[in-house]
């Protein structure tokens, strides 16, 4: 399946964030898990669309939106909070992919991967990525590395977070 890609940015953030939020409440539709509750998700939107470098990609299908992907840069030396920074890797920004999201009836059609791609080759600035995945989720964690991702480490960023495996790919800057 092929969707419709659309970018956005930094200055598009307001725009585009009750759609972010829409999707994200309908992804968790059937979850009580306070760190999955719409108004988290609220903050962590805001968070990373307040940074210049924030870039977002929305899927869509005949008009309707399919899902999202967005992230930012971590400058150099910086990394996600309660992991350390792998070895040599201080020297260059990270582009940290925060969130990728694709509504059920569009899974296991390829989407995830096409919001990922857009996403992620547009950063010519960095020369990796990086990302973290529930470690409950062993299949995710597996899409991902068939994607070039490798482990790198595991954290738990918040006390009501689950354990996130910190996974890192390099990118091929042109």
């Amino acid at each position: 399946m092929t969707i419709e890609l659309k970018h956005f940015g930094h200055e598009d953030a307001g725009k585009i964030r009750e759609l972010l939020l829409d999707i994200h409440a309908e992804v968790h539709s059937n979850s009580d898990d306070p760190f999955r509750a719409r108004t988290r998700f609220a903050g962590f939107v805001d968070n990373w669309s307040a940074l210049p470098s924030w870039s977002c990609v929305i899927g869509y299908d005949g008009g309707r939106p399919a899902g999202f992907a967005y992230g930012a840069q971590f400058a150099a030396g910086r990394w996600w909070k309660g992991s350390q920074l792998p070895d040599g890797y201080g020297d260059a920004p990270s582009f940290a992919l925060s969130e990728l999201m694709v509504l059920p009836p569009w899974r296991k059609q390829g989407v995830s991967r096409q919001l990922h791609e857009a996403l992620v080759v547009s950063r010519h600035q960095e020369p990796r990525a990086t990302l973290l995945v529930d470690v409950s989720h062993p299949k995710v964690v597996d899409l991902y590395e068939s994607w070039g991702y490798r482990k790198v480490d595991e954290q738990k960023p918040f006390e009501d977070s689950p354990v996130f495996a910190v996974m890192v790919k390099a990118l091929a800057n042109d």
